[in-house]
């Protein structure tokens, strides 16, 4: 059995930026109440025009350039969204056809924030099991379209963005672990009414009740955490660089603090993208392979809790990525 590994990432972030003081003017809040409460300064707008598969296409394009990979090598594309831009054919179709792949399989997966870890683990499963060589991921959200800019509870939150990473066979380990969960009993504290079967004249905006979903999302990064690093063999003490999905600045000081991780060892972004649900981590280990904050054979963990509830924690040994 060979190993699956991550050979190149890119990401694509709209222009339009959307501060908190311009916020001040939509609905009562102020940009002092929002850094204090989520962390967070501005976040990032897709233009009108745009939708979620034109911000794939940029950031896939790139990441199969950094790899040195071209379109023909891909066996197969899936993407983690919950704003894709129909509800059929999936983005990664359209991606399929704008890449000129040959006629590979090609899928969505709705898992919400934590969509990108879920990729992740269908990856690592099929080239482990030597059914594909090569694979493109990508989590893009177009959230912007479906976030209530009268709601302050959730338009402080979110923001655009999109990252894809492509993923190969490899001799030695490189995704080490990928540790998932779920519990839809409590579905309705994170969730858009509206757009599906049973309301599809129904509001299509993100509804979400904040302390719940906090008090949840901080035991379970810890204990999913835990889950994915015993996986993979190592200590917490062995992790390199912690990058916690980028929801609120309070959720990720709570859990590093759970894992007694040192706040150098953990990455946060959140100040400049808000909550970009699926594409969350992608934006977050782009920029710290850009920075330089991680290097060859360092251990890195990802955590992410979103809508479902479902999350999803992965531990990687970094092997050489091109950005």
């Amino acid at each position: 059995m060979g190993f699956a590994k991550i050979t190149g990432t890119c990401v694509y972030i709209p222009e339009k930026i959307l501060s908190n003081k311009d916020l001040e003017s939509l609905v009562d809040t102020s940009d002092e109440w929002i850094k204090a409460r989520t962390g967070i300064s501005e976040r990032r707008i897709l233009d009108e025009d745009k939708a979620t598969s034109d911000m794939c296409y940029e950031a896939c394009l790139q990441a199969l350039e950094n790899s040195s990979t071209s379109p023909d090598e891909i066996d197969g594309i899936i993407v983690a969204t919950i704003s894709p831009d129909y509800m059929t054919p999936s983005v990664a179709c359209l991606l399929q056809d704008r890449l000129k792949t040959r006629k590979i399989f090609a899928f969505d997966v709705s898992a919400g924030c934590s969509g990108f870890i879920y990729c992740l683990n269908i990856a690592k499963a099929m080239i482990e099991n030597g059914q594909t060589k090569k694979l493109l991921i990508a989590g893009a959200e177009n959230l912007s379209k479906i976030v209530d800019y009268t709601d302050r509870g959730t338009c402080i939150l979110f923001g655009d963005g999109a990252g894809a990473v492509v993923i190969e066979e490899s001799d030695s380990p490189g995704i080490m672990s990928v540790c998932l969960g779920s519990s839809g009993k409590e579905a309705e504290l994170l969730y858009t009414p509206g757009g599906g079967s049973k309301d599809p004249n129904g509001s299509r905006f993100l509804v979400m009740h904040g302390k719940e979903v906090f008090k949840e999302a901080v035991k379970v990064i810890q204990s999913n955490s835990l889950e994915a690093i015993e996986a993979a063999n190592i200590k917490p003490s062995d992790i390199d660089l912690f990058i916690p999905h980028q929801a609120n600045m309070r959720i990720i000081e709570a859990a590093r603090e759970r894992l007694n991780l040192p706040i150098e060892k953990c990455f946060v972004n959140i100040e400049k993208y808000g909550n970009t649900s699926s594409a969350s981590v992608l934006l977050a280990l782009h920029e710290a392979l850009e920075e330089s904050k991680i290097k060859k054979g360092d251990n890195i963990l990802f955590s992410v809790f979103g809508a479902g509830f479902a999350w999803g924690s992965a531990v990687l040994k970094l092997s050489l990525i091109h950005i």
